[in-house]
């Protein structure tokens, strides 16, 4: 009933490193924090992944033309639909929540994720309820614009950025999601004009679907090891995982090493399995040949990624007062604490094991600190 495919595989992976990456994201930030906003993000693209129909290509081609295959691509199609329109939803918000410039601003309000979250819901209603031919354009069209808003707004945020590590920062941001976006964006704006064109049903069709689930599914293999690098050594969404209580430095390193060795090392067959013998060797080389600056990367990362650190109690004491005031900053930036964070910030002291004095002082300072800059933040009501 079952078989293990090159496609197959390749797809789960894809899927696999998109959970990872939300599970240590969702670990280490805080509730509210553009971290948490990722997580979830990665968590729907999973699910966006897996419902592309994954689970078909592990499925013997005897058991192809049976009448649950039928039901499980029908339910497949509308979760995959569902999922499309909560990415669109979430990635605008969250855009303007890392980003935070002009071009994402707009985004930032909760009238406009409101608005954003009655529009996604809208559209997957007029996605199931009408003629496929206008659905499928309509969906398809939507998520083609918002991945070349992203990709444009990326790199909008990095021409802007000013020099040194907000600059570099901006850069691993555009280089990860705009590797995804461009790969996105040309999947729907190509599925668009296979709708149109007629021949997504016809024999060829598959061939045309086949690969655009290539670039669906290695947009994402590939830009979750980046994002990662960043948070390793750049502190990517201001997440320092040089806390050796709270991640190994191995995790992401390792997801890294092992996504890059899964992808050089199964090009070769993979593409010969597809093209042919001599096809695969020159696809797999293009490939190899683009991995080897990443893969350089992660081994470096593999190697070195908490430099300069110490596993004493000095230096843990240390980590501890920084990520009570990385956790204090994010509440103060968003207008003021509440009485619910201050509950939060509170349980995080006491889990840390920081004085209530030492608390105060940090607080104090970044409250002063905002003040030279534009004006203190007093607390905020729920």
């Amino acid at each position: 009933m079952f078989q293990v495919t090159a496609w197959g595989i390749f797809g789960l992976a894809s899927v696999i490193v998109c959970w990872a990456l939300a599970w240590v994201l969702m670990r280490v930030g805080m509730p509210g924090s553009v971290a948490r906003k990722l997580a979830l993000l990665l968590t729907v693209e999973g699910f966006a992944l897996l419902t592309t129909g994954i689970w078909y290509d592990f499925l013997a081609p005897e058991f192809h033309d049976r009448s649950v295959v039928s039901v499980l691509g029908a339910i497949s199609f509308h979760a995959h639909t569902f999922f499309d329109c909560v990415m669109l939803a979430l990635y605008p918000p969250f855009l303007a929540a890392s980003l935070r410039t002009k071009l994402t601003l707009p985004f930032s309000t909760r009238r406009a994720q409101i608005a954003l979250a009655v529009f996604g819901a809208g559209l997957f209603v007029a996605v199931v309820s009408t003629p496929y031919q206008i659905g499928m354009t309509l969906l398809y069209a939507m998520m083609a614009s918002v991945f070349l808003y992203a990709l444009v707004a990326s790199i909008h945020a990095w021409a802007v950025s000013k020099p040194g590590i907000a600059r570099t920062r901006a850069g691993v941001f555009a280089l990860a999601f705009g590797f995804r976006d461009v790969c996105w964006f040309f999947v729907y704006a190509v599925a668009t004009w296979i709708v149109w064109g007629g021949i997504i049903l016809a024999e060829e069709g598959g061939a045309y679907v086949r690969y655009l689930d290539l670039f669906y599914r290695l947009g994402t293999l590939l830009y979750v090891p980046i994002i990662a690098y960043g948070i390793l050594r750049t502190h990517l969404f201001d997440l320092d995982l040089k806390l050796r209580w709270t991640i190994k430095q191995s995790t992401l390193a390792g997801i890294i090493v092992a996504i890059l060795y899964l992808v050089s090392e199964g090009a070769d067959r993979f593409f010969s399995t597809e093209l042919g013998d001599w096809g695969g060797l020159l696809a797999a080389a293009v490939v190899v040949f683009f991995l080897a600056p990443l893969q350089r990367f992660a081994e470096r990362v593999a190697g070195a990624a908490m430099p300069n650190t110490q596993n004493t109690p000095e230096y843990a004491v240390f980590r501890k007062l920084q990520v009570y005031e990385s956790a204090l900053s994010d509440a103060l930036q968003e207008g003021g604490i509440s009485a619910k964070e201050r509950v939060l910030l509170g349980h995080l002291r006491d889990s840390l094991g920081i004085s209530e004095a030492d608390a105060a002082a940090i607080e104090s300072d970044l409250v002063s600190r905002a003040g030279d800059v534009g004006g203190g933040r007093p607390s905020r009501p729920d």
